[in-house]
């Protein structure tokens, strides 16, 4: 069971009129100050110290400044040794004949190309080259790679020949071959080979002609 205050010491039943109390003290204190205090007067406080004048300078602002590199040093001149000595010049009085009559130099000689123009062969003409002695005089000049043989290589190798008008062959290239040397040795007999020359209009005429070299091994 809780215990009853005592209400003569109970400050919570004398809270509201100790507050109404005080409120009144203070509004007739604030009263009475206004009435015989109405007016407060101050006084100027001012404080004399002499004056001083400042200078106030622009200053600019600093750009740092990249040096320029330096020239470049001047070469050195080195003078070359020479073994030609220049020897003094005489010239000698000369007499000029205005009256003279002063032939013109002939024209130089025309000079002549002498390189000469390669011949065209023709493809295709009337009458082809022929080899002298038929495909037969071309197999017997073969000389049959050693290295061809022992390998077992054998085939056709087919070559181009340049036949002129006198039958003989300026030049060969190699159409289809079979290696192992045995291009190498078509190419030497077709060339060895001498041919009846190609014919146009009853006429001889340089003719390119492909002819077939078989290698077989007996």
């Amino acid at each position: 069971m809780a215990l009853k205050k005592n209400p003569k010491v109970d400050l919570k039943l004398k809270y509201q009129r100790t507050l109404e109390i005080c409120a009144i003290l203070a509004l007739g204190l604030l009263v009475v100050a206004f009435e015989f205090f109405p007016k407060f007067e101050t006084g100027d406080l001012s404080i004399e110290a002499p004056q001083e004048l400042i200078d106030v300078e622009d200053v600019e602002a600093t750009k740092q400044e990249t040096a320029p590199p330096p020239p470049p040093k001047p070469p050195i001149p080195i003078e070359a040794p020479s073994d030609d000595v220049i020897e003094d010049i005489e010239l000698e009085d000369t007499e000029l004949d205005i009256d003279a009559v002063v032939e013109a130099p002939p024209p130089p000689p025309e000079e002549e190309d002498e390189e000469d123009e390669e011949p065209v062969f023709f493809v295709a003409v009337e009458e082809m080259p022929a080899p002298i002695g038929g495909i037969g005089a071309i197999q017997s000049q073969i000389v049959y790679p050693e290295i061809a043989k022992r390998a077992g290589v054998q085939g056709r190798v087919f070559v181009k020949a340049f036949v002129d008008v006198n039958g003989v062959v300026q030049k060969v290239e190699l159409i289809k071959g079979i290696g192992a040397g045995c291009d190498e040795a078509a190419m030497e007999a077709v060339k060895k080979t001498r041919f009846k020359p190609g014919k146009q209009r009853g006429k001889a005429v340089p003719v390119q002609v492909s002819i077939p070299v078989l290698f077989r091994l007996q």
